[in-house]
């Protein structure tokens, strides 16, 4: 989606002036007439996603839009300073900065070579790892694009120990707070971290290093938050939109801000906020070229499209899509079929799904009936609790030909299985996110591993001309297949006859 534009460029005989000032490290102050404002207030905004199904705007309270200028105040995010020089350079607008806002400090790519070096890392970080450390310490803020495997908590870690002050590692799950402690230990810490979750003690930290979950420390007053001097979002495309911007507005006094994500979305709305929040959106390595310089696994793709018979298919003519999914996910078929693929399936196994009773639970119980003796079926979901995921995963990493039957909330983000085989997509989704998420987790390499497959399983119930909900659901993934370059086969599996 493209910003809008709006409004005809002044003749060259008059030039507006545009005088931004810093209010804080999180908004600028736009000075500017009441017209510029209001093209301002256009250039900034956008449609949400699915905006059309929502209760406020059927009710006609709102037009469907978000937008990031504020023109009760001329506010807007110091991120998005970039788009503010497009707006004004399109238009033939001066710009004129009465604090310096363009500040880059001086540091080279050796040294942040040097530095690693300095503070004696277990292993050499990669080339693009110190670019991406470099970008960041030049700019004071990023949002850093990184694939699943690429080592960006040794980035963070990099960060953390570059800057030496009270640092704010936000993540969003308990299970990362708790990884990513383990990996600045990996990498040579010996301090201690303070480490917050539900029920933790926030009030008082003593230690440089505070990694939490967002959803720990959303509440806190501002006063709280002037403790931190550097912040730093993991996974960042997973906080919730209005408690990722209470914590990066209260924090107003943090220089250093980066974001790190494996993933966008795809939507303006999505990226807009998270570069206004902590910086613009920078990628120095993508899933491919990991995977063709052997960092990561090769990863085979086996598109199973599963085909209905002619009665099968006219029933299910343009139903609605929680029906469409009611009749997958509780197709005896089909669950039978993908319970018997995950046992055929040599290694260990992750069966994703979406819903918990009338489909995760299914699977588990079909997998348990017929599993052979001695194989081990896990069973994960919201309502697994943290030190049992973790003992999961890490019991995982010593099988050699275990089934995991997770919901995709739980295993399709952040968490490390280097031991991981295959993938199934037992629920489908077109999620971009989710997507190449969940196949980030089979990707990590280890000793007895170097290839991961995913089968991807899709529902033909097209009849005639009508194209089933989501089976236009695979045309997505298939899309996001070819923008990632990922090879892919596609195999067609008569379910009926």
């Amino acid at each position: 989606m493209q910003l809008s534009t709006g409004g005809n460029s002044p003749s060259s005989a008059y030039r507006e002036l545009l005088v931004i000032e810093k209010v804080n490290e999180t908004f600028l102050k736009v000075n500017c007439n009441q017209g510029i404002a209001q093209e301002l207030n256009e250039f900034f905004s956008f449609f949400a996603t699915g905006y059309k199904f929502m209760p406020a705007f059927k009710r006609r309270q709102w037009d469907g839009r978000i937008r990031l200028f504020n023109n009760r105040n001329n506010g807007l995010y110091v991120g998005l300073l970039p788009y503010l020089k497009s707006f004004c350079d399109e238009r033939d607008y001066d710009i004129e900065f009465s604090s310096n806002l363009e500040l880059q400090e001086e540091f080279s790519f050796q040294e942040a070579a040097e530095f690693s070096g300095e503070i004696n890392l277990p292993f050499e970080p990669r080339k693009y790892q110190l670019e991406a450390f470099t970008h960041c310490v030049r700019n004071n803020r990023s949002m850093i694009l990184s694939p699943t495997g690429s080592g960006k908590s040794l980035i963070i870690y990099l960060l953390s120990k570059f800057y030496n002050e009270k640092t704010l590692v936000i993540v969003p799950t308990v299970s990362l707070v708790r990884q990513m402690y383990s990996d600045f230990k990996d990498y040579g810490y010996k301090d201690e971290c303070k480490l917050i979750s539900a029920g933790v003690d926030k009030e008082f930290i003593d230690e440089n290093i505070t990694i939490t979950t967002w959803q720990s420390i959303y509440k806190m007053p501002k006063k709280w938050f002037d403790q931190f001097n550097v912040v730093i979002g993991d996974e960042a495309h997973l906080f919730k939109a209005k408690s990722l911007t209470t914590i990066m507005t209260r924090l107003s006094d943090c220089k250093y801000r980066f974001g790190f994500t494996g993933t966008l979305d795809g939507t303006e709305t999505h990226k807009l906020v998270l570069e206004g929040l902590f910086g613009t959106v920078k990628s120095f390595v993508k899933t491919k070229q990991l995977i063709d310089g052997n960092t990561l696994s090769d990863l085979e793709i086996k598109i199973l499209v599963l085909k209905y018979s002619e009665l099968t298919r006219k029933a299910q003519k343009e139903v609605k899509y929680h029906d469409e999914m009611d009749f997958i996910t509780q197709n005896n078929k089909r669950n039978n079929f993908i319970s018997n693929l995950a046992l055929s399936l040599e290694g260990n196994s992750l069966v994703l799904f979406s819903f918990v009773e009338k489909h995760g639970k299914i699977l588990y119980d079909l997998v348990n009936s017929k599993v052979a003796k001695g194989r081990r079926v896990f069973f994960v979901f919201g309502g697994t609790d943290a030190d049992t995921r973790e003992s999961i995963r890490a019991i995982t990493e010593k099988e050699s030909n275990a089934i995991i039957i997770a919901s995709y909330g739980t295993f399709s983000t952040g968490i490390n299985i280097r031991n991981l085989h295959n993938i199934v997509f037992a629920s489908p989704s077109k999620s971009r996110i989710r997507n190449l998420q969940s196949i980030g987790r089979g990707l990590r390499k280890s000793d007895s591993k170097t290839k991961c497959t995913l089968y991807d399983i899709a529902d033909d119930l097209q009849y005639k001309k009508s194209i089933n909900h989501t089976l236009r659901h695979l045309y997505e993934r298939v899309k996001i297949y070819n923008e990632e370059q990922f090879d892919y086969k596609m195999y067609k599996i008569k379910l009926e006859t």
